[in-house]
């Protein structure tokens, strides 16, 4: 029995999983969790889109909620202090907006929209305070957001956090050159790139902020700490591409491992659909295994001094999270908006999105 068998959002409705999407082991040994804060956070993350201006107040009023951005946050950081989870969400449902203004960038091919956005999520990625009034909404919220997550934990996981979300801008960018040039790159050149897209390093890092601990890298690089990190992301990041599949077929995408294995192998899409599952579940299977390890490794940690204690507990606390991603990413994927293509008047085109308009013209 599910802990929420039908759903998070204020109408409930019995969540049904297509049999090509369902995975049962996740559905039986991954129980699923939620901040007991999470009421608050979706109504204060919803009043956020509205202040930051980052939706339009009719769509906010009639998509945020059952867009679930908060409810997958909820079930990721449930260890967080409610301030973390909430700047963890707001920065979270900023990260959709901007990969929805990417994608009408390429839409659209507005490559100098795109190309001074990019320029200044640079900017205010160093110096966030500097860009909390700039007039592109999506600079100022993604400022305010970036911010307050700069207030938890020291100096050196801000400038590592940089650091990563620097290498996603690029990525990002290079997304942008692949789909508007309609460049389909091979398997493992799209894995590689996949991993920061979907910013794998950013949610990790964001582990340390909701233990409320900085791991060093003797720990946060120890192989087994990071296989079971990767695996988390992996596993979340081929879901996604599962579920997204027809909306991104609709849409012309390129950016998809289905589609890559169907241009690249050769894969029929029935064929390309059973390989991306084959992959989520060796990941979900890899990921008992490196859960242990990695608790292991936490005891290890623990029979050292008072600091080494300390960190044992924060290992603990994430690699808990790590397996709560699993069934968030899940649940999430099957009653968010964001993937119900067949409800949409036009399946190549969100109707969350503001489709014709991008921040500055």
């Amino acid at each position: 029995m599910q802990a929420f068998p039908h759903g998070t959002t204020a109408t409930p409705t019995a969540v049904v999983v297509p049999p090509s999407l369902a995975l049962p082991v996740i559905e039986s040994a991954f129980p699923r969790q939620l901040h007991p804060y999470w009421p608050q956070l979706q109504e204060k993350t919803r009043l956020w889109l509205l202040e930051k201006q980052l939706m339009p107040a009719g769509k906010v009023q009639e998509y945020a909620d059952g867009l679930c951005y908060t409810d997958l946050m909820a079930g990721f950081y449930v260890n967080a202090a409610d301030e973390v989870l909430q700047a963890i969400a707001d920065y979270s449902a900023w990260f959709f907006i901007w990969d929805d203004r990417h994608d009408r960038d390429i839409v659209h091919g507005r490559a100098g929209d795109w190309r001074r956005l990019r320029y200044r999520l640079h900017a205010a990625l160093d110096a966030p305070r500097h860009h909390l009034h700039h007039p592109d909404p999506l600079v100022a919220g993604f400022a305010d957001s970036v911010l307050r997550l700069y207030g938890f934990l020291p100096r050196t996981w801000n400038q590592r956090f940089a650091r990563h979300f620097h290498t996603v801008i690029e990525a990002y960018d290079r997304e942008f050159r692949n789909r508007t040039q309609g460049y389909i790159p091979g398997v493992e050149e799209y894995l590689a790139l996949r991993r920061h897209t979907f910013a794998h390093w950013i949610w990790t890092d964001l582990l340390e902020v909701s233990a409320g601990c900085e791991l060093p890298d003797a720990v946060r690089k120890n192989p087994v700490y990071r296989r079971a990190a990767l695996l988390t992301q992996e596993f979340a990041a081929w879901y996604n591409d599962l579920c997204s599949l027809p909306k991104e077929i609709a849409g012309d995408e390129v950016h998809n491992l289905g589609i890559c294995l169907i241009t690249h192998e050769g894969l029929s899409l029935e064929e390309a659909v059973d390989e991306v599952r084959r992959r989520v579940e060796e990941c979900i299977q890899d990921f008992l295994e490196a859960e242990q390890d990695a608790l292991l490794f936490a005891d290890a940690i623990a029979e050292g001094n008072v600091r080494e204690k300390e960190l044992s507990i924060a290992v603990r606390a994430s690699v808990g999270n790590m397996r709560n991603w699993f069934s968030s990413v899940y649940w999430f994927h099957h009653e968010s908006g964001r993937y119900m293509v067949d409800s949409w008047d036009d399946q190549s085109t969100p109707p969350y999105v503001t489709n014709e308009t991008a921040g500055e013209k």
